[in-house]
């Protein structure tokens, strides 16, 4: 696909503020006066956010490794044929809570599924669509955690333990230093105004090379 938009993800662990600074992004990108298309994975249509929910909810039959990585990418090509694909042609900016990286974070170094296998799924699904910029917010495990459990009952990836986590994070900074170019990393322990002062700079600089 020859796209004529950007496709911006946000990534990073539980409790990371994510949510909260899609929205700062959004705003930011508007005021230039940018056509935004926010969404989120796994979910983004109605049967991806289906998926979503089986993927999340607390099941009382176990999720096998494989069915989490199938379903996720089952979620994604849905996702990219009827909302970032279409949003990209139109010249959209596409601003996506989570994408690839985190697969290869979750079931990548939290599962342990091997990154060859993740790797021959994004190709099938996405061929060579990859964001142009993601910016991973990054905090130490057990302060996300604190922050998540703030929010109310913890979903299945929630409830995971700390080595999951810790595994998981460890993915992302790999991910970060091998993909430096597009991939940014966010310091999420800092106060929320440093946070957002962070991102500015980092869209400033991107929007006046291409605006």
């Amino acid at each position: 696909m020859r796209k004529k938009g950007l496709f911006i993800t946000l990534e990073g662990g539980e409790g990371v503020g994510k949510t909260t600074n899609l929205l700062f992004i959004k705003k930011f990108l508007e005021e230039k006066g940018i056509a935004v298309e926010v969404t989120r994975e796994p979910g983004g249509t109605v049967l991806a956010e289906k998926l979503r929910g089986l993927l999340l909810e607390n099941q009382t039959e176990l999720i096998s490794e494989k069915t989490e990585l199938l379903l996720m990418f089952a979620a994604r090509a849905q996702h990219l044929k009827n909302v970032i694909e279409p949003a990209l042609e139109r010249g959209d900016w596409v601003l996506c809570d989570r994408f690839t990286d985190a697969t290869y974070s979750y079931q990548g170094g939290g599962r342990g599924i091997d990154t060859n296998l993740i790797a021959w799924l994004e190709q099938f699904v996405q061929d060579e669509l990859r964001p142009d910029l993601t910016l991973l917010f990054d905090a130490p495990i057990e302060l996300g955690m604190q922050r998540a459990k703030k929010r109310g009952a913890l979903d299945r990836f929630e409830s995971e333990k700390l080595d999951f986590f810790n595994n998981v994070r460890e993915a992302y900074l790999q991910r970060a230093r091998q993909y430096s170019e597009r991939i940014k990393i966010v310091d999420a322990t800092q106060s929320l105004e440093n946070v957002q002062s962070d991102i500015q700079k980092l869209l400033e600089k991107l929007t006046s090379d291409l605006l």
